[in-house]
C-alpha cells in the first residue's frame, strides 16, 4: 500500500474516534474513542516513518502505545470507582447530579 492509503486510513480512524468523543453517552465509550484516535495517530506515524526510512516515528508510536496502556489502566480504575459511587457510567446523569 502507498503512503496516501495509510494516511487516509489514519484520517478515517481519527474521524471515527472524534465522532465517538463528540457523541459520548457514557465514560466507557469515551475511553474507547480516545483509544481509536491514539491508534490513528500511531498508524500515521508508522506510515510516515516507513516512507522516510527512519525509525523515529515508529519509536514515538511505541511510546504512545505505552502511554495509552497506562491511560486505560488508570481510566478503568476510575471508571469502576465512579460506577460504585453513582451506579451508572452514563454522562447524562452527571448533569442531573450538579443541580
Amino acid at each position: 500500500m502507498s503512503l496516501n492509503a495509510y494516511l487516509i486510513l489514519s484520517a478515517i480512524l481519527f474521524f471515527i474516534g472524534m465522532i465517538g468523543v463528540l457523541r459520548r453517552k457514557n465514560l466507557l465509550m469515551l475511553f474507547f474513542s480516545t483509544e481509536i484516535m491514539l491508534n490513528a495517530v500511531n498508524v500515521g506515524l508508522a506510515a510516515v516513518s516507513k516512507f522516510h526510512e527512519d525509525l523515529t516515528g515508529q519509536m514515538f508510536a511505541f511510546f504512545i502505545i505505552a502511554i495509552a496502556a497506562s491511560e486505560v489502566a488508570i481510566g478503568l480504575g476510575l471508571l469502576i470507582l465512579w460506577y460504585k459511587k453513582n451506579g451508572s457510567i452514563n454522562l447524562d446523569n452527571l448533569q442531573n447530579m450538579k443541580g
